[in-house]
């Protein structure tokens, strides 16, 4: 575990205290709790203190380099994968987490849906945490024997650096669709902030890029050594993809070769995905046979297409909160279900509000009823984020239920044979966020299993973490 901290609750003994300016708090605020708690140094920009000190001109820098000079050695002798972009980071990185540890070689994954090594540690509050956690998480992975990692890098965690000196040995962009406009302003703005991850390759480190991607000229950048996939070019291809509600199939085509791939997934964004998995696993050495024999038996993360029967029809809880992510799953799931489309979904308070009305003319365009309901408010009022959303209504063919969970057995009770009630936004997350950041246990598959077994419907014997 490194010894230096930049949350003073995490601070133990001996610790270095760091106290680092942010957007929305100053750590010099927190100096007297980190010296209760123990800390031996404080690093700070300004003051005096009771502990030995250092004032430094950016206590970013310093610890950026502290990491860096003290940590880099055993990091430098880890495969690090990052992932960036709009959709698909935590899916694409999960299956690269899950590939390689069925094929032995040990990987632990940083990212939305929590760190894991073998099994989940823990969850995060954000999908890349604070500098000195992936250090921690990453020389702890280290100390068990791990030589891979794959780490999700959103746009607001490199924005705010915490990701520098990490030495990534690969760079992967997924896609670029609107989101966080109400952190960056403009797409220019939001591209230039995930561009960051791929000038931070490694020597001999390698960038790989959506081909299909209108964005993917800013990712590639001369000075590395790029590699494209998609489906109407690149290096890595896919073809002839066919669809069943119990997975996908696809041609694979690289250098002249052809590879036929089954994956326990559905969705031709997944495919995507699926083709991120193999260039990594071909890049680490491993074979084209291989690597189709594992993905036969690869998972998605949890709240990512997690489907649950229901008598003849499905209920689908997915993450999708952007208006290309929703869209994605909606057109999924036309091409499988023979049924009516069902849709329980609201927007997250204190965000975008531009793509609310965009997300909702999405949804009641494309499915047959729509309810729509809260996501996480945070100190929003949760009428003026149905307002948004309704000024974006393609017709009538929907309703308002604010609590989720009436929201939720409304949609379960409108189901016939071969229908699919979609529940979007939350997926696998644990609570429900609300005023004051006050977050309430919550979580979307729970509160179906736990209505349906209320219901007799099914019995349960383990809820998935």
């Amino acid at each position: 575990m490194i010894n230096i901290k930049t949350d003073s609750r995490k601070v133990k003994p001996g610790d270095i205290f760091v106290a680092l300016r942010g957007i929305v708090g100053d750590g010099h605020a927190f100096i007297s709790k980190a010296i209760e708690n123990g800390a031996s140094k404080i690093i700070a920009e300004e003051g005096e203190y009771s502990v030995p000190y250092e004032i430094v001109p950016n206590s970013r820098d310093y610890l950026n380099n502290y990491l860096k000079e003290n940590y880099n050695k055993y990091l430098d002798e880890m495969t690090i994968i990052g992932i960036t972009g709009t959709n698909g980071k935590s899916t694409a990185a999960y299956l690269i987490y899950d590939a390689l540890n069925k094929l032995e070689k040990k990987c632990c994954y940083i990212g939305t849906v929590g760190y894991f090594t073998d099994k989940k540690v823990f969850d995060m509050p954000n999908t890349t945490p604070e500098v000195t956690e992936i250090y921690d998480m990453l020389i702890n992975a280290y100390d068990e024997g791990y030589r891979c990692a794959v780490i999700e890098a959103s746009s607001e965690g490199l924005l705010h650096k915490r990701l520098q000196n990490v030495p990534f040995s690969y760079a992967i962009f997924t896609n670029l669709t609107q989101d966080h406009l109400n952190i960056h302003g403009t797409m220019e703005n939001y591209a230039r902030c995930k561009q960051m991850l791929f000038n931070m390759i490694r020597p001999a480190g390698k960038a790989i890029i959506n081909y299909d991607d209108p964005n993917k000229e800013i990712f590639m950048l001369p000075y590395n050594t790029n590699i494209t996939y998609g489906f109407s070019g690149g290096d890595y291809r896919a073809t002839d993809y066919q669809m069943s509600i119990l997975g996908t199939s696809f041609t694979f085509i690289s250098d002249g070769v052809k590879q036929n791939i089954k994956v326990p997934l559905i969705g031709k964004y997944n495919i995507y995905n699926v083709l991120v998995t193999i260039i990594v696993l071909y890049e680490l050495g491993f074979t084209y046979y291989s690597i189709a024999e594992v993905l036969t038996h690869i998972s998605s993360p949890a709240g990512r297409m997690d489907m649950i029967e229901y008598k003849n029809s499905r209920i689908i809880v997915d993450y999708a909160h952007t208006p290309d992510a929703v869209e994605n799953v909606i057109t999924t799931v036309k091409e499988v279900c023979d049924g009516k489309i069902y849709t329980v979904f609201g927007c997250t308070g204190d965000r975008d509000r531009t793509k609310r009305p965009i997300m909702m003319r999405k949804v009641t365009s494309t499915c047959d009823y729509t309810i729509v309901t809260c996501d996480d408010v945070h100190n929003e009022d949760p009428n003026q984020i149905v307002s948004d959303m309704i000024l974006g209504a393609a017709n009538d063919n929907y309703t308002v239920e604010l609590d989720r969970k009436k929201a939720i057995i409304m949609g379960i009770n409108m189901l016939n044979a071969g229908d699919v009630l979609l529940i979007l936004g939350k997926g696998h997350e644990e609570v429900m966020i609300v005023k004051d950041n006050k977050r309430i246990p919550y979580n979307d598959k729970k509160t179906v299993l736990e209505y349906l077994e209320s219901k007799k419907v099914i019995r349960i014997e383990k809820i998935d973490d």
